[in-house]
């Protein structure tokens, strides 16, 4: 547990010194929970976004984009039931005056018990050493057994009293769990209480006459009240999807963890329509395939685990999350849901609106049901950049820090060098980005020795460095340097836009999905 909360202190310092994450309004302090993307952030969250985008929408005929706007008619939150449904429980410590989420604490127990599990783990591997079987370690050591059990006693527990909004058994379970104020150690707790998420805001000119909206607490609703406009115009059969992206707002009253929880941040949804009675055949589909686009990512199989919902939403009759192993455990990536047909008929009941599918096979009108996947991209973020940062020790005795972004995602693609500042090393040096950033983001750096230019650029996520010398001049041909290897390579200029193609295109790791 130390090693992987120092590991996440040091995901926060590289994210500043790096230029991918900075603290929101910093010079006056800054926001709590608001944080902004710098330089390279933003450009690692455009490359995810893409890459979300292209598995999702380009590589299917039957799924579409959408970019719905973040304000709604009210109407629309009371229908999907964020006005009276979307709560936290939260408890307060009489002592510490701090405030948090019960259902947090309960699972941050949780996961000092998963802790103690991979200390099983870890010791058994060193015990048997390769012939040592996990899963089989898993499945019949007593002791991680009974581990497992509680973990998965406490959590039904939780969820069956939340689904019955029973906090006063909330507030037991905590208490019999001993729980502490992670702060100050006190186990003196308030009543846990629900509490809504939504901002709230005004349109119209003068106070008399305003409305009350409010921020959008997710995207979904956005597609749903498009469903038919959509469907009618792009002439969709079921099954189809309508896919976005874009910026959603919620008061976290315990928002922490970094980039993991924000107030503002940005979700990737795909609402799938489906005829009805075929949802939990394409909520399999969606949970596999989802799955396959994380891991072609190469980011660790083991990093990945599904959890299955012990409470269901209102909406939903079948729900996962893809989990994955951050610094602090492993926590909600992503979330495959099948809503039934909830969104669209309740919409039809608030707006006196048809929102039907007419099925031209069947000669009659149903209200599909919806299964959907939904990624938080800020969450995904950190997940990349967490798993990517490393310290490595060389063979020379020292050691260097290596984001080893996939290099799909990587903000800059390659770095550019002349050997010196002089000779025309520079010049050539221009031409070759001048090429080049045709078709990649790359980088130009003359400042210090290349040992240091290395260095930095290993740092900052970037796969290749070509560097210029004074053979290039004669030969036409550069030195590229591969980042997660560190090997060097003496190429022609010319075969410098395929060598980088080959290992940066989308088409490139997305294919590993078809395998």
């Amino acid at each position: 547990m130390a090693k992987q909360e120092d590991h996440f202190k040091k995901v926060l310092s590289h994210a500043k010194e790096y230029g991918y994450v900075f603290q929101s309004s910093e010079i006056y302090d800054g926001l709590s929970a608001v944080y902004d993307y710098a330089q390279n952030g933003v450009e690692l969250k455009k490359n995810i976004r893409a890459y979300w985008w292209k598995a999702m929408v380009q590589m299917h005929e039957n799924i579409v984009g959408l970019d719905a706007s973040i304000l709604m008619h009210p109407k629309t939150w009371k229908a999907s039931g964020h006005v009276d449904a979307f709560n936290d429980p939260l408890i307060d410590n009489k002592d510490s005056k701090k405030r948090y989420r019960a259902d947090v604490l309960i699972e941050d127990y949780c996961a000092k018990i998963e802790g103690k599990i991979d200390k099983e783990v870890a010791k058994a591997e060193k015990r048997f050493g390769d012939s040592f079987n996990k899963e089989e370690f898993l499945a019949t050591n007593e002791r991680v057994s009974g581990y497992q059990e509680k973990i998965n006693s406490i959590l039904a527990r939780m969820g069956k009293s939340l689904e019955n909004e029973d906090l006063v058994d909330v507030k037991l379970l905590i208490e019999e769990l001993e729980i502490a104020d992670p702060l100050t150690g006190s186990r003196n707790w308030t009543e846990v209480k629900q509490f809504n998420l939504m901002f709230g805001t005004q349109i119209g000119a003068s106070a008399d006459t305003a409305t009350q909206v409010y921020l959008r607490p997710e995207t979904a609703q956005g597609i749903f009240v498009n469903f038919l406009n959509v469907q009618k115009t792009g002439r969709m059969k079921i099954p189809f999807g309508i896919a976005q992206t874009g910026k959603a707002f919620r008061n976290e009253i315990v928002a922490r963890q970094f980039i993991f929880r924000m107030r503002e941040f940005e979700q990737m949804e795909m609402q799938f329509f489906v005829k009805p009675g075929t949802q939990k055949e394409y909520y399999e589909h969606w949970k596999a395939t989802r799955l396959k686009w994380h891991l072609s990512l190469g980011m660790g199989a083991e990093n990945y685990r599904f959890h299955d919902h012990d409470k269901l939403a209102h909406y939903a009759d079948a729900a996962a999350d893809i989990e994955f192993k951050f610094p602090f455990g492993f926590k909600e990536l992503e979330g495959i849901h099948s809503r039934t047909d909830f969104d669209l008929k309740a919409h039809e009941a608030h707006s006196g609106k048809k929102l039907q599918y007419f099925d031209p096979e069947e000669n009659r009108s149903y209200t599909p049901y919806v299964v959907e996947t939904s990624i938080g991209l800020d969450r995904m973020f950190l997940a990349v950049f967490s798993n990517s940062l490393h310290e490595e020790a060389l063979e020379n005795g020292t050691t260097r820090t290596v984001l080893k972004l996939p290099a799909v995602l990587a903000p800059y693609k390659a770095a550019i060098f002349p050997l010196v500042k002089k000779d025309g090393l520079p010049e050539v040096a221009r031409e070759i980005m001048k090429e080049l950033k045709w078709d990649f983001n790359v980088f130009y750096d003359e400042k210090d020795a290349v040992g240091k230019r290395y260095r930095r650029q290993d740092a900052a996520g970037t796969p290749f460095c070509i560097t210029v010398d004074h053979e290039s001049l004669e030969d036409a041909c550069v030195t590229i340097r591969h980042r997660d290897t560190m090997e060097q390579k003496r190429v022609k200029i010319s075969e410098l836009k395929g060598i980088i193609e080959k290992e940066v295109a989308i088409k490139t790791w997305l294919q590993k999905i078809e395998v």
